[in-house]
């Protein structure tokens, strides 16, 4: 199969590529490689490139900033989502596009499940769920929704960024008041994979590891696992924080639908083990 990675630079993009490599023909594609919002320079290359499935890994994630720059978040969020999709309308592939918790409000009971109504605040979770719409004219698509990214080469994730504090001996701070799903890059690439190669039945699925957490429980089980008990984690309130963009407080996500189509997520605990063996391994070399 011939895959073709868009935003393999980045943190969800390097293990996507990397996961696909090994199992099938994958093309990687950065900023450098070809600008998303250039609609004919994007559709020149995926047209050249014919790949069976294009996996779009590209955001314009900065949440905050997006405030002031709406024109390219809208531009890299949704408008490319449209080109990718009637790109792979023409080609008749199947199109992965990666939405967020940001398309939730954060505000209802329970795990987020696919039929709650999105309700997203700001420039940024607006463009992402306008993303998904677009998408979703590609007859062949999976819309999955991540959130709580950790793992990858880069950038460095808000784990990973705790995980260097509890090694280097220094504080800890962890919001209290937000619950989240993780989701561990590696586990999204292989659910992603395993979506395509099995052909579940296309739409929206919540792609994200098995369970529920908040921020001080995660950090408490790094230092766990990174043998430092003794650890300084001081809990915070992010609805304390004077933020731009409201932040959804209940992001936990249920991802029961994708676990009903056969492919079952590990639990955050299970991937944040395996995250910080191999961070610790590869630190010891």
């Amino acid at each position: 199969m011939k895959i073709v990675v868009l935003g393999a630079a980045g943190q969800l993009g390097g293990a996507m590529l990397a996961a696909a490599a090994r199992r099938h023909t994958a093309t990687g594609l950065a900023r450098k490689d070809v600008d998303l919002t250039d609609s004919r320079a994007l559709t020149a290359v995926l047209a050249a490139a014919a790949p069976h499935a294009i996996i779009n890994c590209a955001a314009f994630s900065a949440v905050d900033a997006a405030e002031d720059a709406p024109v390219d978040a809208l531009a890299v969020n949704a408008i490319a989502v449209r080109t990718l999709a009637r790109v792979a309308t023409d080609l008749d592939t199947t199109l992965v596009h990666y939405s967020t918790d940001f398309v939730f409000d954060g505000d209802g009971d329970g795990p987020n499940t696919e039929d709650r109504p999105p309700r997203p605040s700001g420039v940024y979770a607006s463009s992402k769920l306008l993303g998904e719409w677009f998408a979703a004219e590609a007859p062949r698509h999976y819309i999955l929704r991540v959130e709580s990214l950790f793992g990858g080469a880069a950038p460095k994730s808000s784990v990973d960024t705790m995980l260097d504090n509890i090694l280097g001996g220094r504080r800890v701070t962890a919001f209290s008041d937000r619950t989240v799903s993780p989701s561990y890059v590696a586990d999204v690439a292989d659910a992603t994979l395993a979506a395509i190669e099995r052909q579940i039945p296309y739409g929206v699925y919540h792609c994200v590891n098995s369970g529920e957490t908040t921020w001080p429980a995660l950090a408490r089980e790094l230092a766990r696992l990174a043998g430092r008990p003794d650890a300084e984690i001081v809990n915070a309130r992010m609805a304390d924080l004077k933020m731009r963009v409201r932040r959804p407080l209940n992001a936990a996500m249920s991802n029961e639908k994708l676990a009903a189509a056969g492919i079952v997520m590990p639990t955050w605990k299970d991937a944040l083990a395996r995250h910080v063996g191999a961070r610790l391994a590869k630190e010891r070399r």
